[in-house]
């Protein structure tokens, strides 16, 4: 708890006097946030939020915290705590609590008892709408909002079991946040965070992209482009037959897994690179993962195979072999783009999260009539959000005439116009 301007401010950060460089962090991302800025200053004018209690489970960024000041301006009353360890940056933490007011529970390597009593303490004002990445902030609510692949499945399998209990919007899935943020941020932040931890050269070395949906087709293509031999390994046909059309090799894990270089799981399953890879990879192999959670490569079964252990640098860790050989972990298994460098670029988060703040304006005027499932984005939203991106881009796009309106809707009653007409 502290207190600015006469008021208590329930928080639990790292430390408070870190919130100058914070907000500089913040402002620095809000040139780079335009969409969320136009949204801010109309949720200023119009507090669409007005007294709705919501509770964040998200990575406390800089670009967490745009989204959050345009929820405050919107009129919303929030609590924001970390859905990861390793993400949060401890001065954007003390900038929220002490330059804006906003709860924040949030400290850069907390322990997993504190990470679930920071849940607690987001969930203690009795939220009326979640904001969440990776279906951690679970209440009884009466709407919700998911960020991430990892957490939409979690969610769709609760509905299947009929276990949801109130609705949830798929942000995740929004065609400008997985086209975007899915592709270009993971592409790019997760070889920002492979680099920074170990400095290698990505040229000449082979990296293999465990899962091909839009995360693994942004850092197969951004790998390429930084001269690495790419081999990508696939469950589904659909996505293999994609990724070898798009010129990679493909071909199951225990193959790749001698040929390999560098590897990067991006599937939000678990042990994904698993005991039987571990014998077979070259000593010196380079392992993260890039999904929300630390479960896709098997620690535990290499914990087992290991004789001894010793950090190398920051966020690198080598597991030395019974039979001599040395694998390198960056990151602990965590979301390496968020453990070891700054996570999306700003300029991305921007879609992702002015579909967040629409969708929680949507919900929150919209959940009396919604069912208790997973629902899409709608579509004026997502195009929307494209628009106001295009807009801050400079980009004009043209618009039909009334004469290709009407030859459309002619098509769509089945009964095309005539043209000359």
């Amino acid at each position: 708890m502290t207190t600015r301007g006469g008021l208590e401010i329930p928080c639990e950060i790292a430390d408070g006097s870190l919130a100058r460089d914070g907000v500089r962090r913040i402002e620095w991302a809000a040139r780079e946030m335009p969409v969320i800025g136009d949204i801010r200053r109309r949720f200023a004018r119009e507090r669409p939020l007005e007294g709705v209690r919501i509770a964040a489970c998200l990575h406390v960024t800089s670009e967490t915290a745009n989204l959050m000041l345009a929820l405050r301006d919107g009129g919303a009353e929030l609590r924001l705590c970390a859905s990861n360890p390793l993400s949060t940056q401890d001065d954007v933490a003390a900038a929220l609590v002490h330059a804006y007011g906003i709860p924040t529970f949030a400290i850069r390597g907390e322990d997993a008892a504190t990470y679930a009593r920071h849940l607690e303490e987001a969930v203690g004002h009795r939220p009326q709408l979640t904001i969440d990445d990776g279906a951690d902030l679970i209440a009884d609510v009466a709407g919700g909002l998911e960020e991430t692949t990892t957490g939409v499945i979690r969610l769709r399998a609760l509905a299947a079991e009929g276990r949801l209990a109130y609705p949830i919007v798929a942000v995740n899935d929004a065609d400008t946040k997985h086209f975007f943020d899915n592709r270009y941020g993971t592409g790019q932040s997760t070889l920002d965070g492979v680099i920074r931890a170990t400095n290698v050269l990505l040229a000449g070395k082979t990296l293999v992209v465990c899962g091909y949906g839009w995360c693994g087709r942004g850092l197969a293509s951004r790998a390429r482009g930084m001269g690495a031999q790419v081999v990508v390994t696939e469950v589904e046909p659909l996505p293999a037959l994609e990724a070898a059309m798009d010129g990679y090799r493909v071909m199951p894990i225990a193959e790749a897994a001698a040929e390999g270089d560098i590897f990067i799981t991006v599937t939000g399953n678990i042990n994904v690179i698993d005991e039987e890879a571990f014998g077979r990879m070259k000593s010196g192999a380079i392992l993260a993962n890039s999904g929300h959670f630390d479960s896709e490569i098997n620690l535990p079964a290499l914990e087992a195979l290991t004789e001894a252990r010793r950090t190398l640098r920051d966020n690198v860790e080598e597991y030395v072999l019974a039979d001599g050989r040395h694998l390198v972990v960056l990151a602990g298994g965590r979301l390496v783009n968020l453990g070891a460098a700054e996570g999306h670029p700003a300029s991305v988060m921007d879609m992702s999260f002015a579909n967040q703040a629409l969708c929680a304006e949507y919900m929150a005027a919209e959940h009396a009539g919604m069912e208790p499932r997973v629902l899409d984005v709608p579509p004026e939203i997502d195009r929307e959000v494209a628009r106001l991106k295009l807009a801050a881009m400079g980009i004009r796009i043209d618009a039909l005439t009334d004469e290709q309106r009407r030859y459309l809707s002619s098509w769509d009653a089945g009964v095309p116009a005539d043209p000359e007409a």
